[in-house]
């Protein structure tokens, strides 16, 4: 080990109101112990309990003890009158030593495709090592459990929020760390907000490359499954698809395009519902890779050959497009590439001192790959019975 620096990771999984179970690897110090509302168990209060006393992060109590510019008037106050309530004394070593504090991050995910999140865990697991922050991972599903989760969050004295897709188009829970000036990040949404920070890929784009490409190899009729209407990264990648057939000047039909959820499941019925019309598509670009594995299946089951039959592309290149035979052709989005920079800027954000913070809305390169499941398009015989 001489040498090498000690990765030191932080997985947390809090399963509110129940309290906190820890998942460590690699963990160098113990969980934080509950605390009362009047501090610490036999202990002086701590600013961790003035955080959670005024429902804001300890960073912003750090800016309120050392008088800097960028806490709202409402804010400082609530801040103060907490350290009123409880007593507390900040420490001066404390304080001298605030810029080098480890910081707490939080990230919540409510993602129906294992593979994206198996690889965006990875990826902040990883930068949150070599950047010695606890990374708090909780499991959130969309609607009002996510408000709750958010509340709670912000109460526990979290320093920042990064919430991949879905929950990065969740208003409720980017209303709840907004209005406590939470720092946070969110992931592959297409219309961020302007108070916080981003990283995304252009979906449009990515998009518009894919059925350029399904254009060019001769397929005039070319299915589109599309992804969960809740999420803005599925109307870009849409809105991408059709300008790309404009482009070429070929007709937007609605009946080519079925709805997914980017799920597999939901691929499944939209690839039936594509294959059984009269003049079914000779291509299907479904908008994740979950849903192009499962066109595959649907394929498979009628008899059709991939792509001899019928090209299948996807989006993501995550682990499925792989994984499945034959091998996807695909959008690679760069997943682990994308968590590493969220934590990356998130910290940034957490560690920049005076001044309002600094937000920035950063875009990554996409890639388009090309595997086994496209071809240029034959005469197929008469579409096979389900």
């Amino acid at each position: 080990m001489d040498g090498m620096r000690p990765v030191r990771h932080f997985l947390y999984r809090m399963d509110f109101p129940l309290g906190a179970h820890l998942l460590q690897t690699g963990m160098t110090r113990p969980p934080r112990k509950p605390r009362t509302a009047h501090g610490r168990q036999g202990g002086a209060p701590t600013i961790a309990d003035v955080a959670a006393l005024a429902g804001v992060s300890t960073m912003t109590v750090s800016r309120v003890i050392n008088a800097e510019g960028n806490v709202r008037d409402a804010t400082r106050e609530v801040v103060n009158a907490a350290i009123a309530q409880l007593n507390y004394a900040p420490n001066p070593a404390a304080r001298s030593l605030a810029g080098a504090a480890q910081l707490r991050m939080a990230l919540l995910y409510s993602n129906p495709s294992a593979a994206y999140l198996s690889e965006f865990l990875v990826g902040s697991l990883d930068q949150a090592g070599r950047s010695d922050i606890q990374l708090v991972v909780q499991k959130c599903e969309v609607g009002e459990e996510a408000r709750t989760v958010a509340e709670r969050l912000v109460g526990s004295g979290i320093d920042g929020v990064i919430l991949p897709p879905p929950l990065c188009d969740a208003r409720p829970v980017l209303d709840v760390l907004l209005a406590a000036h939470i720092p946070t990040v969110v992931v592959a949404t297409g219309c961020p907000p302007a108070e916080a920070g981003a990283i995304s890929i252009d979906d449009r784009a990515a998009a518009q490359a894919m059925t350029r490409h399904l254009i060019d190899l001769g397929h005039n009729r070319i299915g589109f499954i599309t992804g969960n209407p809740n999420l803005t990264a599925s109307g870009e990648r849409l809105e991408g698809y059709r300008a790309a057939l404009a482009e070429a000047g070929m007709t937007y039909d609605e009946a080519l395009v079925a709805q997914g959820l980017f799920t597999y499941r939901s691929g499944l019925d939209a690839a039936d519902e594509l294959l059984d019309l009269a003049d079914p598509p000779s291509a299907i670009f479904a908008s994740n890779d979950d849903m192009a594995a499962a066109t595959v299946a649907v394929a498979h089951r009628r008899g059709l050959d991939v792509p001899g039959d019928l090209t299948v592309c996807g989006f993501d290149d995550s682990a499925i497009a792989t994984t499945i035979w034959p091998e996807l052709t695909t959008i690679h989005q760069p997943i682990a590439d994308m968590s590493r920079a969220s934590v990356e800027l998130l910290a940034g954000m957490l560690r920049k001192r005076g001044g309002p913070a600094e937000v920035r809305h950063e875009t990554l390169d996409y890639t388009l790959i090309r595997r086994q499941s496209d071809a240029a398009p034959r005469r197929r015989p008469p579409a096979r019975a389900r």
